[in-house]
């Protein structure tokens, strides 16, 4: 179809045809995400006048599957020594995305200040920007700093976790999806995948009552919103701010009326 014979209509038809055909309501609204982003690209290009409505169907949102604390130790005790072993305990305490992990530099590491920048990403074999479109800077906890410090650096490679060639992890979500299922049954814990790592990371944050704006800014999320979806974890921190208005503060300060 031309761009300009896409319209609402069009797009509710669409809609119901991707439905009857079996695709979930979040594969639908990835489709119409898609193609929301390529007309509003025509308009912006000048090849359509106006961009149809795009209404959205209701989707319910997906459960985070995240470790428990022992399992979470679990992992970390029995990972395979080396660059599993060292890659498992940076995730889970510092909440990289695997494709971060695959294109992590030595250069963006300071084991001395005790923090790393994560300034890129890998996806499709290429090098780029991570996910949320900006840098971002993780301090390290004790955990992850032992990580990097028992970990042995090559000297021909700059990457933290090179390939035998000493290249970065061109597929990283292919290449160490067998790795992490394997380091999971060695724990005796269920399968899973590395983003639950991610997952677990921002999950033990809220858990123990970090506040969400900064899990927010540790994890890049694009939108406040993703963080929100760990709000649910961390039902003390509600209780904790009105249990603030029952401390009267120092002072003789007192409400003033302000005059019409």
């Amino acid at each position: 179809m031309k761009l300009d014979q896409i319209d609402t209509a069009r797009l509710e038809t669409f809609k119901a045809q991707k439905v009857k055909e079996g695709l979930s309501k979040k594969s639908v609204n990835n489709l119409l995400t898609v193609l929301r982003k390529l007309l509003a690209l025509a308009q912006e290009f000048g090849e359509l006048n106006a961009v149809p409505k795009v209404e959205w169907l209701k989707a319910p949102k997906p459960e985070i599957d995240f470790l428990s604390f022992e399992e979470a130790e679990l992992l970390e005790a029995h990972a395979e020594p080396g660059r599993w072993k060292a890659m498992i305990s940076l995730a889970l305490n510092t909440g990289l995305r695997i494709g971060e992990l695959a294109a992590l530099s030595w250069d963006c590491v300071d084991l001395a200040s005790g923090r790393l920048l994560v300034k890129r990403n890998v996806f499709r074999g290429h090098l780029g920007t991570p996910k949320g479109g900006r840098e971002r800077e993780v301090p390290l906890n004790e955990r992850a700093l032992k990580a990097l410090r028992d970990y042995p650096r090559r000297i021909d490679s700059p990457w933290v976790f090179p390939q035998r060639d000493g290249g970065f992890i061109r597929n990283p979500q292919h290449t160490c999806a067998e790795a992490i299922l394997r380091n999971a049954e060695r724990a005796g814990i269920r399968p899973i995948g590395w983003h639950t790592l991610r997952h677990t990371f921002a999950s033990h944050l809220a858990m123990r009552g970090v506040p969400l704006k900064a899990i927010h800014e540790l994890m890049g999320h694009a939108t406040i919103e993703m963080t929100m979806r760990y709000a649910h974890l961390s039902p003390d921190v509600k209780k904790d701010a009105v249990r603030a208005l029952d401390v009267r503060p120092n002072g003789t300060l007192t409400a003033h009326r302000q005059e019409a």
